[in-house]
């Protein structure tokens, strides 16, 4: 659940990037010579790898920083709460775990036997299925969201035009973000199994289902159809590109979308 949660926010956080990225682009004239003599597929390809990928080394560049901040703060002992010191316990002969002993009089403390409890359960967990899986869905994903981001900024002229074409793209991993607490309680029911296989909302839910085991056949059909979907995004967004820098001031409706993926 903390990885879907970690995942919505990149999503929504990073894809707002790329879109904005593709207005400003589109505001260049430049881009205009650009579309004449680059086939759309692969212009918005490189926009949306290029884009995308200035958001994932910012990414990346946290996580180091935050992992480096809380190893030195624990190598200072400055992690430790005062009053929360290991002891162990003589009446029942079991030992707590550090800085997790339950303290009398302390109503926040935590007994150092549900502390055990959950070190367990984070240690049964099969990290070696979930960690690859989870970079596969977050970085999948991630880019099929932005390619979708990036067909809305294609289509619009600012950032306040987007608002209207935003809602389709916004509920499905809102939805998916919803559903992961029920899918939790029963990962392998007929919610969880669409919902992992639909590209729009796959990337969070099959990340809640990984720790109860899916099967071999779901992640692979899963995984195949979430990179098509990617690839199909990235051509839709190519195809409204090309049009969409060349109309400028007109109000952009579905309908009229629809008749810019088919122009030649």
């Amino acid at each position: 659940f903390g990885a879907a949660l970690l995942m919505y926010m990149f999503i929504f956080m990073y894809g707002s990037m790329v879109m904005r990225g593709v207005i400003e682009e589109k505001a260049s004239r430049v881009m205009e010579l650009l579309v004449s003599t680059t086939k759309p597929f692969e212009l918005m390809m490189g926009k949306i790898l290029g884009i995308a990928s200035v958001g994932l080394f910012q990414f990346v560049l946290w996580l180091l920083l935050g992992t480096a901040i809380s190893t030195a703060i624990g190598a200072m002992g400055l992690g430790t709460a005062p009053g929360t010191a290991s002891v162990a316990s003589t009446t029942t002969g079991t030992a707590a775990v550090p800085g997790t002993a339950s303290v009398p009089g302390n109503p926040n403390s935590i007994p150092a036997d549900a502390q055990a409890d959950w070190m367990q359960i984070l240690g049964q967990m099969p990290w070696e299925t979930i960690i690859p899986f989870f970079l596969f869905y977050f970085l999948g994903g991630y880019f099929f969201y932005a390619a979708l981001f990036a067909a809305v900024g294609s289509a619009v002229d600012s950032e306040g035009d987007s608002q209207q074409l935003m809602l389709p793209i916004s509920l499905p991993i809102i939805l998916s973000f919803v559903a992961s607490q029920f899918v939790m309680q029963n990962p392998h029911g007929s919610l969880a199994f669409w919902m992992s296989m639909i590209p729009l909302t796959s990337p969070v839910v099959m990340v809640v289902r990984l720790p109860f085991g899916v099967p071999g056949w779901e992640l692979a059909l899963s995984m195949f159809l979430l990179v098509a979907a990617f690839v199909v995004a990235v051509w839709l967004a190519g195809r409204i590109f090309r049009i969409g820098v060349l109309m400028y001031g007109q109000k952009v409706s579905f309908n009229l979308l629809r008749k810019w993926l088919f122009y030649r």
